[in-house]
C-alpha cells in the first residue's frame, strides 16, 4: 500500500466516540482453498438517521487482514467467518471505550455480503451446517445483547474491502 501510495495520510476527527466496524472476506483467495478475513475499525458518530456512518471517514483504531485457519463452504460462510473474527476484537475494544467512560451503544457492523446480513438479522432461513453454526450462534448471542448490529452496504462503501483484496508481490 506506501508503495502505491507514497504520501498517504491517516486522518483522525473529533467524534463521539463510537466504535464502528467494516468487516469483509474474500473467499478461497488463498492457498489451500482457505479464505481471507478483513477488518476497519474506526471511532465516529453516534449512528442515528441523520448522520451517514458510511461518509464519516476517521483514521483506523484496529485494521484485520488475517487468513481464516477453516475451509469455508461458501461466501455467506466466509463473510460469518470474517464477522465474527471482527466482533471477537470489536468486543475487547467496546469494553476498553466503556472503561475510558464512553458507553457504546450496539456497534454497527457493515458488512457487504446480503446473505451473510440476512442470515443474521433473521431475514433469511439458513440451512444447518455445523461450521457456521458456532460463529452464527456467537454473533446472534452478541447481537441480542445489543453489542452489535448487523447492517448490509454495497462493497463500494466497506472500508474493509482493501484488506480482502490480493495484492501484488512485487511493486
Amino acid at each position: 500500500y506506501l508503495a502505491t501510495h507514497p504520501d498517504a495520510i491517516i486522518r483522525y476527527k473529533a467524534s463521539d466516540m463510537i466504535l464502528h466496524i467494516h468487516s469483509d472476506a474474500s473467499y478461497q483467495s488463498e492457498p489451500g482453498a482457505r479464505s481471507r478475513a478483513g477488518g476497519h475499525h474506526f471511532l465516529g458518530p453516534k449512528p442515528n438517521d441523520k448522520v451517514d456512518i458510511l461518509t464519516h471517514n476517521n483514521g483506523a483504531v484496529n485494521t484485520i487482514c488475517r487468513i481464516m485457519k477453516n475451509v469455508m463452504g461458501s461466501a455467506a460462510e466466509a463473510e460469518m467467518g470474517a464477522m465474527h473474527e471482527n466482533c471477537t476484537e470489536g468486543v475487547a475494544e467496546r469494553i476498553a471505550l466503556n472503561e475510558m467512560k464512553h458507553p457504546q451503544p450496539p456497534t454497527p457492523t457493515v458488512i457487504d455480503n446480503s446473505t451473510a446480513e440476512g442470515i443474521v438479522n433473521h431475514k433469511v432461513k439458513q440451512r444447518r451446517t455445523r461450521a457456521m453454526d458456532m460463529r452464527l450462534f456467537w454473533l446472534l448471542d452478541r447481537e441480542a445483547q445489543e453489542q452489535f448490529k448487523f447492517l448490509w452496504r454495497r462493497g463500494a462503501h466497506n472500508k474493509a474491502d482493501y484488506q480482502t483484496k490480493h495484492q501484488p508481490v512485487h511493486v
